[in-house]
């Protein structure tokens, strides 16, 4: 972990959101995918929201730990 808040609540909470962070990209790509495959041309609105959350938690990640975010 780089960077990484010298409080140990912080840096529970920052693993914790790169964790959500993870799950939901993980999620918005699952959504994606699953449309593609259903013959969609477009993101359907749960994975636009998904992903909306998603950077959500990126931006937070960046504001607890802005050099340690491995996040694009």
């Amino acid at each position: 972990m780089t960077n990484v808040p010298d409080d140990p609540a912080v840096a529970e909470m920052v693993d914790q959101l790169r964790a959500i962070e993870e799950r939901l990209r993980d999620l918005a790509y699952d959504r994606l995918r699953e449309a593609v495959e259903s013959g969609h041309d477009k993101a359907p609105p749960e994975q636009r929201r998904i992903e909306q959350a998603r950077r959500a938690v990126a931006r937070a990640l960046h504001a607890l730990a802005p050099d340690g975010l491995e996040t694009d």
